[in-house]
């Protein structure tokens, strides 16, 4: 009886072994984590805003519509068999045609590559300025909001001060002082145009000051930057990335509009703003020279309007409930 008792006992010893509990805890380690993996990934908070996103019909237009104008941007110049310069005064203010897609101006320039080059300068303006917002928006804010007290209070004043300020007159007068070219439109864009930025992020940072994982980061001895850069910033970047979305457009139309004013793009360079204007006085017998121009600038704001909506919603879908 003992005998029996023994074996039984040593074969239980076997069968429950540390190497048998190893290798069954990793062959369904093995098994489970790819599907752990994966259901995790669906989880995530990226993955279900971009998927909120996709769902969104107007917002997927709007993609749509983007993607067009920067490969026009891209290709267009380099599938057009003329220039955006060379005129040809015996073909001037053609009609659209096989030869020249969206017709020709009073110089024969055809207006099919000059809108595409225009379509580079707005995007590059748009893109350019609406970078340059970003890095000095959420550098302001973000010091704003971890600093506090009197200096929160004088950053927020000085941008307080620099806001009541009109957007368009202060850059229209950076312009008629700097002259015209790429460079002085960025400088004249973002030198308040940041201050929208500044305020959503402060906003923002200082909302996520007072969650716990913050408080338990300082406990722990992080320092500013690495709260800042580690913690606050990336679930600051939803909000960042709307906005961000929002101020391209806004920067293309005041492109476009110191272009129509004669203070953005001079020629021969092409800017939707200058083409308007060149067609505005022919409108009546060659409607086409500002059709074009005018019709690429509004899909331009209202895409990126659409995918800014379709961001913001899906970033935070209480919003739209």
């Amino acid at each position: 009886m003992a005998r029996k008792r023994f074996k039984l006992f040593s074969k239980l010893l076997a069968n429950h072994s540390p190497s048998h509990v190893l290798e069954a805890s990793l062959c369904s380690t093995a098994i489970e984590t790819p599907s752990t993996q994966k259901k995790y990934f669906k989880s995530t908070y990226w993955y279900e805003a971009w998927k909120r996103l996709c769902q969104n019909k107007l917002a997927c237009f709007g993609l749509f519509v983007l993607c067009f104008l920067f490969v026009l941007a891209i290709l267009g110049p380099i599938i057009s068999p003329y220039l955006y310069y060379q005129t040809h005064l015996e073909l001037k203010n053609q009609p659209p045609n096989l030869h020249f897609w969206f017709g020709t101006d009073d110089l024969g320039r055809d207006l099919f590559t000059r809108t595409c080059m225009g379509a580079r300068i707005s995007l590059f303006v748009g893109m350019s300025a609406a970078f340059i917002d970003v890095l000095i928006g959420v550098l302001w804010g973000g010091i704003a909001a971890l600093a506090g007290g009197r200096l929160d209070t004088l950053m927020m004043r000085i941008a307080d001060i620099l806001y009541a300020i009109p957007y368009l007159l202060i850059v229209i007068m950076l312009m008629v002082v700097l002259g015209s070219g790429l460079v002085p439109i960025l400088i004249a864009l973002t030198i308040i145009g940041w201050i929208g930025m500044a305020r959503i992020v402060r906003g923002q940072l200082i909302q996520l000051k007072q969650a716990e994982f913050i408080e338990a980061a300082i406990a722990l001895g992080a320092g500013y930057r690495r709260i800042f850069f580690k913690h606050l910033l990336p679930n600051a970047l939803g909000p960042i990335i709307v906005t961000m979305t929002l101020t391209i457009p806004t920067a293309i139309f005041a492109e476009a509009f110191l272009s129509f004013l004669g203070l953005g793009i001079q020629a021969p360079m092409a800017s939707w703003g200058s083409m308007a204007n060149d067609g505005l006085p022919a409108l009546r017998y060659y409607p086409w020279r500002l059709f074009f121009p005018a019709f690429f600038i509004s899909m331009t704001m209202l895409a990126f309007n659409l995918v800014g909506d379709g961001l913001r919603d899906a970033f935070d879908p209480k919003l739209k409930k």
